[in-house]
């Protein structure tokens, strides 16, 4: 029986299928949270190896913790699912929901779509993170959950990587969060991917910036990260959702 007192209740967990997924995609809103006092965890699926240019996984996961204290998370998991052979299955849905369970976040977040072009590990690993937020409040399924209690995930947000379209034409709307002030810790937790982006793809950076900068100008905001949402947002309050500040 898993001691829940072991795993600290988090307010927000964002997924990726490789550890420098959620830097890229919303890393400065993970510093944001963070900056503004909430609990927050990061969940790699696969621990990215094999890889180019990286000697083995401890180097690879050495760097996702170094960018792990960069942004400020409380909590970062790296499954032992496969990188390069991802795929949407029971115990791949299973292994994540047990993880929600055990750190009980009230929003998750996690890829938006296809990437072409790109890891084919990003499609599957949204499908995966739909599933075990499903799975994670399913009762009368204890034998497969370890016995941990059931957790209802409150909301559920798509990113999308910067490098990628920004729509999500299944999504019924979407927001901007203003990262003007953390765009720099973001492009930092990046850079300690040394394996990933040596000097020869610096350029990455600068599209980095670059997609920041117009998805904030959209909001008003002069740098900013997109988020889909799965349900429609609603408000009671028009004017102060229009004017929180």
């Amino acid at each position: 029986m898993t001691n829940l007192d072991d795993y600290p209740q988090l307010d927000v967990i964002a997924v990726g299928a490789h550890p420098d997924d959620v830097e890229i995609a919303c890393g400065g809103t993970l510093a944001k949270l963070c900056q503004q006092g909430y609990k927050v965890g990061i969940i790699d699926l696969t621990d990215g190896e094999p890889t180019p240019r990286s000697p083995g996984p401890e180097v690879r996961l050495a760097e996702a913790q170094a960018a792990a204290n960069v942004l400020g998370v409380d909590v970062r998991v790296t499954l032992e699912l496969p990188n390069r052979r991802l795929f949407d299955c029971f115990e791949s849905r299973v292994a994540l929901a047990k993880e929600f369970r055990k750190y009980r976040p009230h929003v998750v977040l996690g890829f938006g779509g296809k990437t072409p072009l790109a890891s084919p590990d990003h499609w599957q690993a949204m499908q995966i993170t739909d599933a075990a937020t499903f799975y994670s409040r399913l009762t009368k399924w204890d034998d497969h959950f370890d016995g941990l209690p059931v957790h209802t995930i409150a909301k559920q947000l798509y990113y999308r990587l910067v490098f990628e379209p920004m729509e999500h034409p299944e999504a019924p709307g979407s927001f901007v969060v203003d990262i003007s002030d953390t765009l720099e810790t973001k492009i930092s937790s990046v850079r300690c991917y040394a394996t990933q982006f040596p000097p020869e793809k610096d350029y990455v950076f600068d599209r980095v910036r670059g997609a920041a900068s117009f998805i904030g100008s959209q909001a008003g905001f002069v740098s900013g990260e997109l988020f889909h949402t799965t349900r429609m947002i609603g408000t009671k309050d028009m004017v102060k959702f229009l004017f929180p500040e």
